[in-house]
C-alpha cells in the first residue's frame, strides 16, 4: 500500500492505533509478508492469536466447509458446532459450561457478571466486589478497564464501575486483610503478559486458591493469552496445580477468526439462567467451527507439550547467547510466552528488528515480547535469536 493511500484510509479511522508503518497482505506458517514483498519472521502471533501459524489448513478448511453450509442463525436455535466446541472444552479442561462471546474482554465482562449474579442470586449474599492485580490487563470495556491494574488504560474514563480492588500480586497477606463479605471473586492472570511476561508464584497461587474455597469467594483465572496451549499446557493454570471456578478464553481459541468463551464449574450453572446474559454473535456456526477445529488440531497434535520444549529452546539460547549484554537484565517466560527485560526503552530494537526482518513487541517500555506460534521450529528460532543477539549487542 502506498503511503498515499494509507494515509487515506487511515483518515476514514478512529486513530486508536498506533500503527507500525508495515502493512501485511499475506501470510503462511511463521511467515508474513508485506505489500512491498518483504518476508517477516513473526515473533508476534497476532498478539497470541495465531497460535497454529497463519492460514493453517485444517483451521481452513473447516471454516470454508460452514462457510458452504450456514453463517448465522442466533442463540434462539440449537447451534450443533457450538455444542461440540463446548464440549471439546470442558472434555480437555477442569470446567463444565461453557459461554460463547466474540473477545477476550467479553469473555472477562461474562465472567465477572457471572461471578457477582452467582453470589447474590444463588447464594443470597449481596457480594459483588471483584479483586484484581496490579500489571494486569483484562481488556478495554468499561468494567475490565477498571479491573486491570495499569493506570495508563482507565484515562479519561471516570466515573469508573464501583466495586473492584486491584492488589499487588504475590503477597497472600495483603488479599488476606483485603477480603471482605463484599469480595464476590478473584481474577488474575497466571502469566502477566502485557504487565511484562511475570508468572505468579506457584506458591501464592495455590495460597490464593485455598483462601477463596474457604471463603466462598469464586477464583477466576483470565486465560486469554495464555490458553490454547501457549504456556506448554492447554492452560496455565495447569502448572499451579489449581482448578479455578472460571476461566477465559480468546486470542489463540479461533485461530485468528474472532471468538472468546468463558469456561465455569458445574455450580455457576445455576448463575447464568435463560435470559440472564447472552450475546447476538455469541458462538456462531461459523466461529464455533472454527474452535472446533484449533482444539482438535492443538490436543491431537499434542502442541502444548511441544510449545513447551520450544519454549525451553527459545529461553536457552537467549539465556547462552545473551549472557554478556549489559543491556539485558533478564529474560523469563512459560512456554512461548517469553519476555527479555532491557535496561530502558526498547522501541528502537522492535524497529531495527523489523528492519531485519523479525516482527516482535512490547510487554510495557523495557521488556521484548515473544510469541511464535506453537509449531516454530528450531531453525526459526534460531533466526530470531541471531537477530536480537545482534541489536541487543551492538555498541
Amino acid at each position: 500500500m502506498s503511503e498515499t493511500i494509507a494515509a487515506a484510509a487511515s483518515e476514514a479511522l478512529l486513530p486508536t492505533y498506533a500503527r507500525f508503518p508495515i502493512t501485511l497482505v499475506k501470510g503462511e506458517g511463521s511467515w508474513l509478508w508485506d505489500d512491498a514483498g518483504k518476508r517477516y519472521l513473526d515473533f508476534v502471533s497476532g498478539i497470541a492469536v495465531t497460535n497454529l501459524g497463519h492460514a493453517p489448513k485444517a483451521i481452513k478448511e473447516a471454516l470454508v466447509k460452514q462457510l458452504d453450509e450456514l453463517w448465522h442463525v442466533s442463540n434462539l436455535f440449537h447451534i450443533p458446532n457450538q455444542a461440540d466446541a463446548a464440549k471439546l472444552l470442558t472434555d480437555n479442561s477442569c470446567g463444565d459450561a461453557v459461554f460463547f462471546c466474540n473477545s477476550g474482554a467479553e469473555a472477562n465482562e461474562a465472567a465477572m457478571k457471572l461471578a457477582r449474579r452467582y453470589q447474590q442470586v444463588v447464594q443470597g449474599n449481596g457480594r459483588y466486589e471483584i479483586i484484581t492485580f496490579e500489571q494486569s490487563f483484562h481488556g478495554r470495556t468499561l468494567a475490565t478497564l477498571t479491573a486491570t491494574g495499569q493506570a495508563k488504560v482507565k484515562e479519561g474514563y471516570a466515573p469508573l464501575p464501583e466495586g473492584f480492588k486491584t492488589l499487588p500480586l504475590n503477597d497472600i497477606s495483603v488479599v488476606e486483610g483485603a477480603v471482605s463479605d463484599k469480595t464476590a471473586a478473584i481474577m488474575l492472570e497466571l502469566v502477566q503478559a502485557e504487565g511484562g511476561i511475570y508468572a505468579a508464584d506457584a506458591a501464592y497461587v495455590k495460597a490464593l486458591a485455598e483462601l477463596c474455597e474457604k471463603q466462598g469467594i469464586l477464583l477466576i483465572i483470565d486465560e486469554i493469552q495464555t490458553g490454547m496451549g501457549r504456556t506448554g499446557k492447554l492452560f496455565a493454570y495447569e502448572h499451579f496445580g489449581i482448578e479455578p471456578d472460571i476461566f477465559t478464553l480468546a486470542k489463540g481459541l479461533g485461530s485468528g477468526f474472532p471468538v472468546g468463551a468463558m469456561v465455569a464449574k458445574e455450580k455457576l450453572r445455576q448463575g447464568f439462567t435463560a435470559g440472564s446474559h447472552g450475546s447476538t454473535f455469541g458462538g456462531t456456526p461459523i466461529a464455533t467451527a472454527v474452535v472446533k477445529a484449533t482444539i482438535e488440531t492443538i490436543v491431537g497434535e499434542g502442541l502444548p507439550a511441544r510449545a513447551a520444549e520450544q519454549g525451553d529452546y527459545l529461553i536457552s539460547q537467549l539465556r547462552m547467547k545473551l549472557a554478556g549484554a549489559s543491556s539485558v537484565q533478564e529474560i523469563r517466560g512459560l512456554g512461548l510466552i517469553v519476555g527479555i527485560q532491557c535496561d530502558g526503552p526498547i522501541g528502537d530494537i522492535v524497529a531495527a528488528a523489523q528492519q531485519r526482518g523479525l516482527l516482535v513487541i512490547t510487554a510495557g517500555p523495557n521488556v521484548i515480547r515473544l510469541l511464535p506460534n506453537l509449531l516454530v521450529t528450531n531453525e526459526e528460532i534460531d533466526e530470531a535469536v541471531e537477530i536480537l543477539v545482534e541489536l541487543l549487542t551492538a555498541p
